[in-house]
């Protein structure tokens, strides 16, 4: 049902569509909406779909490593925050590429931040995994 109105619907009657709609309706929506962000980033996002990868057999590795439980808990925040801030660089990149299709030092700065920012999460996240598997040699 609502794959249908995505595609009759411009995104100003979108945004009221969304905005009318009330409790379970807004939930329902807002998961649609977040749906087909995740649909975007898997199908253009080259960065994002390979750290999905990743993360996706780091997850299954977790689950077999005799780590504590609390070790565990503290490795999957920042392994998974890669993907968060990665779809957060992305929509940094899409409204830049749009408000300045042509070359200007503050859009290149806002993409290198933004790309920066996964930088620093990634890096976090292989310190701390480098950390809890010291523990068990």
């Amino acid at each position: 049902m609502l794959e249908i109105e995505w595609d009759i619907l411009s995104f100003p009657e979108m945004t009221t569509f969304f905005k009318k709609k009330r409790g379970l309706d807004r939930l329902w929506a807002a998961m649609f909406f977040s749906s087909m962000g995740l649909k975007r980033a898997i199908s253009h996002e080259t960065a994002f779909r390979q750290e999905a990868v990743l993360i996706f057999l780091l997850t299954i590795a977790l689950c077999f490593l005799p780590l504590s439980l609390i070790w565990k808990c503290i490795l999957i925040f920042p392994t998974f925050s890669i993907l968060i801030v990665e779809l957060i660089n992305s929509a940094i990149e899409s409204v830049v590429d749009l408000a300045s299709p042509e070359y200007h030092d503050l859009a290149k700065y806002a993409k290198d931040f933004g790309s920066a920012a996964v930088f620093i999460n990634i890096l976090v996240a292989v310190l701390l995994w480098t950390v809890a598997l010291s523990t068990l040699v």
